[in-house]
């Protein structure tokens, strides 16, 4: 059995293994990203979203997604380096450069009821975006609120790890903005629209599933001292809460849309309910009293809606009307997993998470070079699910069970669980 280019290995049980540590495979990929070639200073991956293995964009595809791509790069980037001891001045380095990408470059007009927004779509080969930019399932002036959440607290982070206040007056632009058109919220609308028109602010799409990263960035702005964030930030979490964590219990309908290529009102995914766990993972009794069994909740929803076999593998599809294991969202579902797994003492889905991340480990080849899917024939493809979706999930895997990246965990068969979920 081949998976993604590489002979499948299994254990004597039958549980996958990786085709070499994920330490190795991660280094490699690093690596590789590091020889990416410049498009007007910026790492081609960083302005481009579709690129194949030698970094040719796909000219078929003129459309690109800025915010998630570079927002969740930048953690990837982020957590990567200080995983290494902040010995690798070269990630660092990136993730300025994803950030002043998006600073620069992926911005609405500074006017109309989203000035000077991150850019949710936009159009390749364009320095800076254009004011009717918009592209994939967004109308030319529409933004999606909630990525301005990602790259805001993105930003945040960037902002703590170098000093440079221009990621923090950014950070901090996007935040007064999503607080200045933050609604109440309600059972069937989220405290933003999916999309909006940034000159109006005339909305489309009455749920919007991902509000975890407006919360982290509300968090994180409040602890610097911007209490302007504490109110919306609580009000927010209250519709978390009393709506959107109960309907992963009924049918999910407020985890409804995320994707920038999709519109369809009622089309759920996983990634928006797996990144409120990992919030609740980390924040636990600080946030939420019952961080446990909602987590327990949102996972379940996913694993019952959004899963399925592949190589005997539970893997992770990203939407109800997509069922590919994509590596953006099957790396968070293994990372997610793996995290709840350590919290809650249940070792046999520590299992299921570290099979699911070796799963998709099998998408990078000999040469550091990332697929999107593993169905994929080539590598390369949407980059967010090729690299900066994905690098970030295993090194929250890596922090829960460090034992998984080594060597010796990807040549010998998988041990007997210990009680805290170990191996």
């Amino acid at each position: 059995m081949t998976l993604a280019g590489h002979v499948a290995r299994f254990d004597a049980s039958g549980q996958l293994l990786p085709w070499t540590s994920w330490a190795a495979a991660l280094d490699r990929e690093m690596n590789f990203y590091q020889q990416c070639p410049l498009t007007q200073g910026y790492p081609r991956f960083a302005c481009e979203t579709f690129l194949d293995a030698a970094w040719t964009p796909n000219t078929e595809r003129t459309d690109i997604i800025p915010a998630t791509q570079n927002g969740m790069g930048i953690l990837s980037y982020l957590k990567f380096y200080g995983m290494h001891g902040e010995q690798q001045p070269a990630m660092l380095a990136t993730a300025r450069l994803m950030g002043d990408y998006l600073l620069k470059e992926a911005l609405t007009p500074d006017a109309g009821k989203y000035p000077a927004f991150t850019r949710s779509t936009g159009k390749r080969g364009q320095f800076p975006q254009p004011a009717d930019c918009g592209s994939q399932s967004d109308q030319p002036y529409e933004i999606e609120p909630d990525k301005g959440g990602i790259a805001g607290h993105a930003l945040v982070l960037l902002f703590e790890a170098t000093g440079d206040s221009k990621y923090l007056v950014q950070a901090l632009r996007n935040a007064r903005v999503l607080a200045a058109n933050q609604q109440a919220g309600d059972a069937t609308h989220s405290p933003w629209p999916f999309r909006v028109d940034y000159r109006s602010g005339e909305g489309r799409g009455p749920v919007s599933g991902n509000m975890t990263y407006i919360l982290r960035l509300f968090d994180l702005l409040t602890e610097h001292g911007y209490t302007e964030f504490s109110k919306p930030r609580q009000s927010l979490w209250q519709w978390v809460k009393a709506y959107q964590v109960p309907s992963a219990a009924a049918e999910g309908s407020l985890f409804a849309q995320f994707f920038e290529d999709h519109d369809t009102p009622t089309n759920r995914t996983a990634w928006a309910p797996l990144n409120l766990a990992r919030y609740l993972l980390e924040k636990r009794d600080s946030v939420d009293p019952d961080w446990l069994t909602d987590c327990s909740s949102l996972i379940e929803f996913v694993r019952a809606n959004f899963t399925h076999r592949e190589c005997g593998v539970n893997v992770c599809h990203e939407q109800d009307e997509d069922k590919q294991a994509w590596g953006g969202v099957n790396s968070t579902y293994g990372a997610v997993l793996a995290m709840y797994a350590k919290a809650a003492h249940l070792p046999a889905l520590a299992s299921e998470a570290r099979q699911a991340l070796n799963f998709t480990v099998y998408s990078i080849d000999e040469q550091g070079r990332p697929r999107d899917v593993s169905l994929s024939q080539q590598p390369g493809g949407w980059q967010e699910d090729a690299h900066t979706d994905v690098i970030h999930n295993y090194v929250d895997a890596l922090s829960a069970f460090p034992h998984w990246g080594s060597a010796e965990a990807a040549t010998q068969d998988f041990p007997e669980p210990g009680s805290d979920g170990s191996f």
